[in-house]
């Protein structure tokens, strides 16, 4: 073959050979495409300093997230040995060292790598919001112990406070209807979207020291001190939302005594419609009167005074005295009022009651939807029972929550019916429930929800990535000019 047609084969040789390239470029470098990688996973933790207790609560979230809201769920719950943070009051360094075990429980099941980005809180609700009104100082010391015992472990601590009422009360909303699914919905085709007609819950809280109410009206909130909003997942909710104070079942069973005993000659036994039929005690006054909530009715007589009592179990009393600790004068004239001159919208749709409202209906087998006079018919018997006969038939309860149980059946029908405005028809929207999707109802999951959303959001990491006939295409190109460029190079030796 002649010089000048060797050169023409290889001319279009070399043609072929870029052109191949350029094809395997354009496969590997067009057609490519972003490909997630999977989130990682962060951790958050919130202490729940309750009045009689405190219970550290861990969650979990995806890093990222769905419209500027995490993914939160509930990984573990450790509950603190010994009573609320508010009864170190004389003993500050006590409170800090009851959180140890559950710091330490907590140091094990987060991984050691996620531990120092992990945000951790303290809230504390009703009872030290009742010891700051009573002793600022002292309230102070056991934050400040607190915060000095979580602030050693590798964790990114964000401070120990005292939570308003209106938060309670709105986290725990937020937590209800995070769990039922009621702000977005995983859909079949792998997405989260939001239910085409949401069913929003109303959320009431019964802890010991204060309770909660909020819910959705159906009318305007005229007082914006009663309003929360919110933005979550992309779409805005205004609820009502009350916290009262002083009206948590220990606080309410305290008044419920000062009733029972006011006026009365306690030289003799006090009889106390609220207590089973055969309980006696002997009792201070200082004991009905050591609260910020009932210090202002203490009578002029040495708080040292002891006197007795003695139960007498009859629900129908027992009801109409702690109907008598909600203060209804205020509320005259006022169509949307609930007691203490508290305006309240009338309730409306369906509500969950949980905390106290659902242990002792719990321990009455009343969580099952019962209708409101088998609840209380079922309290009656309950009241009317002999106090002997209780301790036989309940060997293992403790006894001061078998005494109380009676008197705190009637506080939460009082609450609910009196106070709140429930009646024989909308007590049916009430579920009496402790969790949710396998996660405990309370408002720290909705606390933790909404500290998502101070969390810049962060954006999947990626990879490039082709499908699978592109890939083979483009390494077939590649082998084609490798050939062919050997072919040329033995062509032209030759």
């Amino acid at each position: 073959m002649g010089t000048e047609s060797k050169q023409k084969v290889l001319l279009v040789l070399l043609i072929v050979s870029i052109i191949s390239v350029i094809i395997a470029l354009i496969l590997s470098l067009v057609r490519s495409g972003e490909v997630p990688i999977p989130p990682g996973t962060k951790y958050g933790m919130v202490f729940d300093a309750g009045s009689s207790h405190t219970s550290l609560f861990i969650y979990q979230w995806p890093t990222d997230k769905e419209n500027d809201t995490g993914v939160v769920s509930q990984t573990h719950v450790c509950d603190v040995d010994g009573p609320g943070i508010s009864s170190y009051a004389n003993d500050p360094p006590g409170a800090g060292k009851s959180l140890v075990h559950c710091l330490d429980e907590a140091m094990s099941i987060i991984p050691a790598e996620a531990q120092k980005a992990t945000p951790a809180y303290l809230g504390a609700t009703a009872g030290m919001r009742l010891l700051d009104l009573e002793n600022r100082t002292a309230s102070n010391q056991v934050l400040a112990e607190v915060s000095r015992t979580i602030s050693q472990y590798p964790i990114d601590f964000r401070g120990a406070l005292i939570i308003s009422g209106q938060e309670e009360g709105s986290y725990g909303w937020i937590t209800i209807n995070y769990l039922l699914e009621s702000f977005m919905k995983y859909s079949f085709s792998g997405h989260w979207i939001r239910p085409f007609s949401s069913k929003i819950y109303g959320a009431l809280d019964l802890g010991g020291a204060s309770t909660q109410i909020s819910f959705i009206p159906k009318v305007n909130i005229e007082d914006p001190k009663e309003k929360a909003e919110f933005k979550l997942y992309g779409f805005p909710y205004t609820i009502y939302t009350h916290s009262f104070l002083c009206y948590g079942q220990n606080q309410a069973l305290k008044q419920m005594l000062v009733q029972a005993t006011k006026g009365k000659d306690l030289t003799s036994p006090v009889s106390i419609p609220c207590y089973p039929k055969g309980y006696q005690e002997t009792m201070t006054l200082k004991s009905l009167y050591d609260s910020p909530c009932t210090v202002k009715l203490a009578p002029s007589t040495p708080l040292t005074q002891t006197f007795s009592v003695i139960g007498s179990g009859n629900a129908n009393q027992c009801y109409e005295t702690l109907k008598n600790i909600f203060n209804t004068t205020s509320c005259l004239g006022k169509p949307s009022c609930s007691f203490d001159g508290v305006y309240q919208p009338p309730v409306v749709g369906n509500f969950f009651a949980f905390s106290a409202f659902f242990y002792t209906f719990d321990f009455l087998n009343l969580t099952s939807g019962q209708n409101l006079s088998t609840v209380k018919s079922t309290v009656e018997t309950y009241c009317a029972q002999d106090w002997t006969e209780l301790q036989s038939v309940f060997p293992k309860e403790r006894k001061d929550r078998l005494r109380d149980y009676c008197a705190s059946a009637n506080y939460i029908l009082s609450l609910l019916l009196y106070a709140y405005k429930f009646n024989d028809e909308s007590w049916n929207s009430i579920s009496f429930m402790k969790q949710a999707a396998n996660t405990d109802i309370g408002w720290t999951l909705g606390y933790m929800l909404n500290l998502t959303n101070m969390i810049p959001s962060e954006a999947p990491s990626t990879m490039r990535a082709h499908p699978y006939g592109v890939w083979v295409a483009a390494v077939f190109f590649i082998v084609f000019s490798l050939a062919l460029g050997l072919f040329m190079l033995f062509f032209y030796i030759q």
